[in-house]
């Protein structure tokens, strides 16, 4: 039987380990480099994170059921070090995670209210989902791409999800604490 659930939790956890490896790469830097204007939508390496921390809390929120919350996502936009920002990236993406991990194929299918405020939008949760991890992947790449402006090299992002890219994640799973079992089920 499929698992309608694992491209989900695939893409969580390989979420959650780009993260991992972008903000490692982007404490390489030196602080002052993270605010160095860049050509880039967000203008630097730490409105481009923080933009992508509040979005990832945003959208969770709304996953979880729960209201807008303003001040969390002003939090996230105005956080002014990367030390901190860290911190609070894994624990939206550890959310996220064992958001995925409860999903159902009957909840996976269900409606999401998503409150903006002025009005609550309703759309599926693998859709949801789905427009997540994009936008977390698009936003990283931009990262990606400031990153290569730096002294700092920037990290591999897209060897986490097929068995033949274990190599390449050896560090950070033992960094996360996670076995090859647990990523690969």
């Amino acid at each position: 039987m499929t698992d309608p659930i694992r491209p989900y939790r695939k893409l969580a956890q390989a979420n959650r380990l780009a993260n991992a490896r972008l903000h490692r790469a982007c404490a390489r830097l030196d602080p002052a480099e993270l605010d160095v204007a860049r050509p880039a939508f967000f203008g630097t390496i730490q409105k481009t994170l923080n933009h992508i921390l509040m979005v990832d809390r945003f959208y969770l929120n709304a996953l979880l059921g729960l209201p807008l919350d303003r001040a969390l996502l002003d939090e996230a936009t105005f956080c002014p070090d990367l030390a901190t920002l860290t911190a609070w990236q894994a624990t939206a993406d550890i959310a996220l995670l064992a958001h995925v991990e409860d999903l159902t194929h009957g909840t996976l299918a269900g409606l999401v209210a998503i409150d903006r405020g002025e009005r609550v939008q309703h759309d599926r949760r693998d859709d949801v989902l789905s427009h997540t991890f994009q936008h977390q992947t698009h936003h990283r790449g931009q990262v990606h791409g400031m990153l290569s402006a730096t002294p700092v090299k920037p990290p591999q992002l897209d060897e986490f999800i097929v068995g033949d890219d274990h190599a390449a994640r050896v560090e950070d799973m033992a960094a996360l604490g996670w076995s090859e079992a647990y990523l690969m089920r």
